[in-house]
């Protein structure tokens, strides 16, 4: 069969796309937080005169459906249009993305090449402006967009939509809340699997099954994925994303614990530095340093200081101890519908290009990290990391695990 046979006009018998809605429909959320969602989506549709939102990513379609996809090579969609919200799946998934959806949901099938784009113009209709997202759509298919589309023109949402998301509603927050306890919970069954010559990776895996049964307890009716730790030891704390290995624990040893439980696309953290055993006398000064500056950094975050501001800050506290340059990225950012592998508020990050303003309902951590290079005294990399509500008059921190060497030197 040729490629134009099996992907052409022979298809008046095989759809090109169809509805398959069969189930009890699970949310995340209730139906009223996602309707809340879609009306602030639109008025900042009718402010820039956009007809109708192409969203290709995870997490926008996650924040305003509740639908998370597995693309595996495949293109997914959610289309808002003042009217309407409808995401676009494949074949693959059958029903599943309706179930876990708010709205309607269109399946595509493969029998014709692109008959994704077709089901998006199904929703759109030709000639709109339309709103689609710079920083995901790759250029294959922005170029898809405009063939099969024909806008009358085409607006980045994307930074209107990262505005929104940084913002929690209530129902966001209590999420986030569960999460923080759920990673204080991996943090514990790490700390209680700590010995000498335990490996990384069985350090590890403690943390993630604790992590993921203590979701099930909470969440009975949530997909279960996603959930994972980065449990480092010796040179391997140097980078704060350094995979797990296969490293066998020494005595003295620094360690860095890192638990990351996703509920629903929501991601939360808990890091830590702990020793094993004991820390010398070099190694407990580089880390009570940055203590300190951790517990600086939290008091500052509060409404009216911006990012700038802080970070600014806590560099002129790290520069009079002579360890500024020692400093490996910002100091915290935003939580929310965001991964390892999709998503990231930009725009809420302790960083000094960021002059975004602090508000009550905003989430941010504080995690100040150093890291000290091999030979030198202290080597390793040193972190802490909170969660912390902006709230009306400051703030509230709702990571429970202990810092400092009085609980972490295991």
């Amino acid at each position: 069969m040729t490629e134009h046979a099996r992907f052409g006009e022979a298809t008046t018998d095989r759809p090109q796309m169809y509805r398959f809605h069969q189930g009890d429909r699970v949310l995340p959320f209730a139906a009223s937080e996602y309707d809340a969602r879609l009306a602030g989506l639109r008025r900042a549709m009718a402010e820039q005169g956009v007809d109708a939102c192409v969203f290709t990513s995870m997490h926008n379609i996650a924040y305003y459906s509740g639908f998370l996809y597995c693309s595996f090579g495949r293109p997914y969609g959610l289309v808002v249009t003042m009217s309407e919200s409808v995401t676009i799946s494949a074949g693959i998934d059958a029903s599943q993305p309706w179930r876990r959806c708010h709205g309607d949901n269109i399946t595509y099938t493969d029998w014709q090449r692109d008959n994704y784009w077709r089901a998006i113009l199904s929703v759109t209709g030709p000639g709109k402006v339309v709103g689609y997202e710079a920083d995901h759509l790759t250029l294959l298919q922005s170029d898809k967009l405009r063939a099969f589309l024909s806008p009358s023109k085409v607006l980045d949402i994307a930074p209107a939509t990262m505005q929104q998301r940084m913002r929690k509603s209530q129902a966001e927050l209590d999420l986030i809340r569960h999460g923080a306890a759920v990673a204080d919970v991996g943090g514990f069954a790490i700390h209680d699997a700590i010995k000498e010559g335990a490996r990384e990776i069985d350090v590890a895996m403690a943390g993630r099954d604790a992590m993921e049964l203590e979701i099930a307890k909470r969440f009975p009716d949530a997909e279960y994925r996603d959930t994972w730790v980065w449990f480092q030891s010796g040179i391997n704390t140097d980078g704060a994303h350094n995979p797990v290995t296969s490293r066998k624990l020494q005595r003295g040893d620094i360690l860095s614990l890192n638990t990351f439980p996703m509920i629903s696309g929501y991601y939360t953290a808990l890091e830590r530095t702990m020793f094993v055993g004991e820390v010398d006398a070099a190694s407990l000064k580089i880390w009570e340093a940055n203590i300190a500056a951790h517990e600086y950094g939290m008091s500052l975050l509060k409404p009216g200081a911006s990012c700038a501001e802080v970070t600014a800050k806590i560099n002129d506290f790290f520069a009079e101890r002579d360890l500024l340059q020692y400093r490996t990225f910002g100091y915290g950012h935003s939580f929310g519908v965001l991964s390892h592998y999709y998503g990231r508020e930009a725009g809420l990050e302790l960083r000094e290009d960021i002059d975004t303003v602090l508000e009550p309902g905003m989430v941010i951590s504080m995690e100040p990290m150093l890291t000290i290079a091999e030979g030198q005294p202290g080597a390793g990399g040193y972190r802490e990391h909170d969660i912390l509500f902006i709230t009306e008059d400051g703030n509230e921190d709702i990571t429970k695990y202990p810092y400092g060497p009085a609980f972490n030197v295991v």
